[in-house]
């Protein structure tokens, strides 16, 4: 398992922990695909305005495990991808979307299986006029993207890594997850995190 997988594995909480609660994407996001994991790095795209061309044109640049971020000036309700987009970047090997607007076409998303998050659904399209940017810094949900940072996304929405943290963020996520193993033997037991974390003295003095 290499360092993308098993941040995948990790998940988003944890990663978001270990990495010093940076990174965070942090607007509601919905998961079109119920119990689907993806990570890996980002191939960024900047669209026009309610435009989905650039989604278009970034289809000639995936790369197989790289997350698409598509985002655009102000997130609306405007499809950016629907079953066309998804199809292609299925095709090309992405290991997932984030799309900071709308999806369309979901039943035949999650049929098709790629895994996807996005802002909004909604059945209204982009226009395919304006040419925006591929491989530039964006911004969803107050977290910035860099082409390449590592997309960690799963039911709890979706955390990012810059490139150069990875080896870091990973250890410190490795020995949480450790942490938190050893502290769910002892909650199984019938230990109380009331007491394990000296939570009790702050209630009850003493």
């Amino acid at each position: 398992m290499d360092g993308v997988e098993e941040l995948c594995a990790l998940g988003v909480s944890t990663v978001f922990e270990a990495a010093g609660q940076r990174g965070l994407v942090d607007v509601p996001l919905h998961r079109l695909i119920p119990g689907s994991r993806a990570a890996g790095p980002a191939r960024t795209v900047r669209c026009g305005q309610d435009d989905n061309l650039m989604a278009h044109a970034v289809m000639d640049r995936v790369r197989p495990g790289e997350i698409l971020v598509l985002t655009m000036p102000e997130p609306r309700p405007v499809s950016l991808v629907g079953d066309l987009i998804a199809r292609q970047a299925r095709a090309r090997g992405a290991a997932g979307l984030l799309v900071d607007a709308a999806c369309r076409d979901v039943d035949e998303l999650v049929a098709l299986g790629l895994p996807a998050w996005c802002r909004f659904v909604r059945a209204r399209s982009g226009s395919k006029t304006t040419p925006g940017a591929l491989d530039v810094p964006v911004e969803v949900g107050g977290a910035r993207i860099e082409p390449g940072d590592l997309v960690v996304m799963d039911g709890d929405g979706a955390v990012v890594v810059p490139a150069g943290r990875l080896d870091d963020v990973l250890a410190a996520a490795r020995e949480r997850a450790e942490r938190e193993r050893r502290l769910c033997e002892q909650l199984d037991a019938g230990r109380l995190t009331y007491d394990l974390h000296g939570l009790r003295r702050l209630v009850e003095g003493g």
